[in-house]
């Protein structure tokens, strides 16, 4: 058993795969005529050429027009040929669905402009009747995972082990979600207990030996279903403007209306997200960088702990607040509802 753990958390499995999908290291057997770049990003990295002192190559997936002209975060950088498009495509695509460019548009999408039910629970992932819901959860952490071991950020060994730790919550929780729902609604605690609960789980993040992108990632997905969750609950509470739900109708208005109206309100909504997210990055960084006297420009400064969790926090639950409460106000204000 520990010696298929220590094979699975190797990057042999993961290097295989790559060349399996037509990503070969460059100048190596396979590589030939093809796109070349840098793969990756993450910590877990399937390199089979090493920086000087054995470790490993960091990695950066490559624009689709050649080799990154920007220059990768550390001195060595191991290159890759892509010899197959459509994986790479593919992989690219669903590397996006676990960044904040999926999370800042369209989730916020439903929400605007499906429904503002199924939206919550998509942010809850409480999303659909079960077994849709069950699809396509397996469809796109399937891409998410596989796009992990495409750029090289995690090893096999990582996907299966936060696979299985996701199926054991989903089957822990399930029979509680409506519950949970209800009380995330209508509880009096639940504007303490959506702050307080994620900044602890933030807070309290595995320590690495080196610094990895992860701990600001969840702070971002964490954050932003904080303020999102009060937000809803500020809804109920205060019976905030609320979006018809003209898709579950039978009668629909003229298309080329229907999108004016869609593609208004996402562009007015991402307008203000923006906004928010710029003013509030920028004054959390502000003061939190004053309190600790660090440069705003330090970028290991902005990494610490102490700095890192709670400007990302703070900017990204400001985001979700502004999603589900701001933005339909103004929508309201605009005639868009």
């Amino acid at each position: 058993m520990a010696r298929v753990l220590r094979s699975l958390h190797s990057s042999q499995p993961v290097a295989r795969f790559q060349r399996c999908c037509g990503l070969f290291p460059a100048g190596g057997e396979g590589a030939g005529d093809g796109l070349a770049g840098t793969v990756g990003g993450g910590d877990h990295l399937p390199a089979r050429d090493t920086c000087p002192g054995g470790s490993p190559a960091r990695q950066r997936l490559p624009d689709a027009n050649g080799v990154k002209s920007s220059p990768p975060p550390q001195d060595c950088a191991q290159k890759y040929v892509v010899k197959n498009y459509f994986y790479y495509y593919l992989f690219k695509f669903s590397s996006a669905l676990g960044e904040e460019i999926f999370y800042i548009t369209f989730l916020p999408f439903t929400y605007w402009n499906i429904n503002h039910d199924v939206s919550r629970r998509l942010i809850m992932m409480w999303c659909y009747p079960l077994v849709l819901g069950l699809m396509a959860a397996f469809v796109f952490s399937t891409l998410v995972c596989l796009s992990r071991l495409y750029t090289g950020m995690h090893t096999v060994l990582d996907v299966i082990g936060g696979s299985l730790i996701s199926a054991a919550l989903i089957a822990l929780t399930y029979p509680a979600w409506d519950i949970i729902d209800h009380l995330m609604l209508t509880s009096p605690f639940c504007p303490i207990l959506s702050i307080t609960v994620p900044l602890l789980l933030c807070y309290n993040y595995p320590k690495l030996e080196n610094y990895s992108p992860t701990r600001a990632d969840t702070t971002t997905v964490l954050g932003s279903g904080a303020g999102a969750t009060i937000g809803f609950w500020l809804n109920n509470l205060y019976a905030a403007p609320n979006y018809p739900n003209k898709s579950l109708l039978l009668s629909f208005p003229p298309i080329s209306e229907m999108m004016m109206v869609v593609l208004a309100k996402f562009l007015v909504g991402i307008f203000i997200l923006l906004v928010t997210r710029y003013f509030i990055k920028g004054m959390a960084l502000r003061v939190l960088c004053s309190r600790y006297q660090v440069s705003v420009n330090d970028l290991e400064a902005r990494r610490r702990l102490e700095i890192e969790v709670p400007y990302k926090f703070i900017t990204y639950s400001s985001v979700g607040f502004s999603a589900t409460v701001l933005v339909p106000l103004l929508h309201e204000l605009l005639g868009l509802i």
